[in-house]
């Protein structure tokens, strides 16, 4: 089960494709958040792993970020997540 546009070509694939243009675009969504001395973490991570609050939740006592993004990757996985799964955790 892959997102497909026009029902022919992977979502991840998309990019790029000249016979779908009209249906892709090639906007990116972008976000700025402040980081200050009260951020502790930052959550990079793909689309449809978990909500952001459960992302946090699942990874608040672990100190660090590689343990931290290995235990997120598990949980996917273990929530049978079935498309491709990035995680980086920055701790501060």
């Amino acid at each position: 089960d892959v997102a497909r546009v026009d029902g022919q070509l992977a979502v991840a694939r998309a990019f790029g494709d000249k016979s779908l243009k009209k249906h892709l675009t090639s906007e990116p969504d972008v976000s700025i958040e402040t980081i200050d001395d009260d951020t502790d973490l930052i959550i990079l991570a793909s689309d449809g792993v978990m909500s952001n609050q459960e992302a946090v939740d699942a990874i608040k006592g672990i100190k660090d970020a590689r343990s931290a993004a290995k235990h997120l990757t598990e949980e996917a996985v273990k929530r049978n997540s079935k498309d491709d799964i990035s995680i980086i955790v920055v701790k501060f």
